[in-house]
């Protein structure tokens, strides 16, 4: 379906992208309540109030298509996410606070669609390691296409010695690598702590900032000390 502004669609045209998004939001509700493995297209189909064989008119390859449909719009808002906190910000804010910006949104993006978030990554490795060719450039389009929207802001940062000079599309993988890895361990540790466990433990979803914070310093500053930071006593020494 063409991304033409609605004003320049027909009335047939935007009747159809009515219905497709109508698909790909029952879709999405489905696989968040019950996984891809467990999702069926009569859910789906009668989520979104159509038939199984409107389903099929609008995506052939049947439940494989809704979900890779369903990546490829997660995406899409990832992108339009980067777009806004990098591309569209007025002033000229240094890149660590954009950065620190941004991994607050994501998380609490995260903290919104947390079990899609959680079926997402799961197929993630399904379908990067797949067997089947398409599927694998599928993801790697994925990959680029996000990565692409994030490695020419490094890059000019990199330009004007900003931060150091790395290849930046491997930077750029590390963050969303980091914000995906952050994001599952939160989430799979808050499901097996009992409701009123408080460990103390740092919670990014229910506290975004705070996972800023931490992961902001990992980027820029490391896990080195700064070396004008006194050494720190040796609590085992007998003197």
């Amino acid at each position: 379906m063409s991304d033409a502004p609605s004003s320049s669609l027909s009335r047939r045209e935007r009747e159809q992208k009515r219905r497709r998004q109508a698909m790909l939001d029952a879709a999405r509700a489905v696989f968040a309540d019950k996984g891809y493995a467990d999702a069926t297209l009569n859910e789906i189909a009668g989520r979104a109030e159509f038939g199984k064989g409107t389903l099929y008119n609008y995506f052939e390859g049947g439940k494989e298509e809704l979900f890779l449909a369903v990546f490829d719009e997660a995406t899409r808002e990832l992108e339009a996410l980067i777009q806004t906190v990098f591309h569209a910000s007025a002033d000229d804010r240094p890149l660590r606070s954009t950065v620190h910006e941004f991994v607050e949104h994501y998380f609490e993006t995260v903290r919104n669609q947390q079990d899609l978030f959680l079926v997402l990554v799961k197929e993630i490795h399904a379908i990067a390691f797949s067997e089947k060719a398409e599927r694998t450039r599928f993801f790697e389009k994925q990959q680029e296409r996000v990565l692409g929207t994030l490695v020419p802001v490094l890059r000019e940062a990199m330009d004007q010695e900003d931060i150091r000079c790395l290849p930046p599309a491997l930077v750029a993988n590390v963050l969303f690598t980091s914000l995906r890895s952050m994001g599952t361990h939160h989430i799979l540790e808050r499901q097996r702590a009992s409701p009123d466990a408080s460990d103390g433990a740092m919670r990014p979803l229910e506290n975004p900032d705070q996972a800023a914070d931490v992961l902001t310093a990992l980027l820029f500053d490391g896990l080195a000390l700064p070396s004008s930071s006194p050494s720190l006593p040796d609590t085992d020494s007998d003197e």
